[in-house]
């Protein structure tokens, strides 16, 4: 997943954002070994302190566990990565709901929509 980074938010916090998603999406599965945080910070184009501060957010989160010898590793505490993915999850399903309320849409218009946009989806996958 490319990085996309804003100034709209502190860097860090983008930082973390990127990397539970990718380890919700499987790029950085339980107990792989994170790159290190110049690799990161290189990847990401960002300074290295801020990407150290972003791998500690992840620590202090539980999302990731260092070995002083051998780097920075995925949690492998399942609970822990699916209440992530709920968080993300809930979190997205949020802003979804509060824009379309803010368009005028109820509910039921909104199931709606997601069922025709998975059909339009589903029809352009078989094509």
């Amino acid at each position: 997943m490319a990085w996309s980074i804003d100034n709209d938010r502190p860097v860090y916090t983008q930082l973390v954002e990127h990397m539970k998603q990718s380890i919700i999406m499987g790029e950085y599965k339980p107990g792989d070994r994170m790159p290190s945080v110049r690799d990161m910070a290189r990847m990401a184009g960002v300074n290295p302190n801020t990407m150290q501060r972003a791998f500690q957010e992840m620590e202090r989160e539980g999302l990731m566990f260092s070995n002083r010898t051998a780097g920075r590793f995925v949690t492998e505490d399942l609970t822990v990565l699916q209440n992530v993915g709920r968080d993300e999850t809930m979190t997205l399903v949020g802003q979804f709901y509060e824009k379309m309320r803010q368009l005028g849409f109820d509910t039921k218009q909104m199931v709606h929509f997601l069922e025709e946009y998975e059909q339009s989806k589903n029809s352009s996958k078989e094509s």
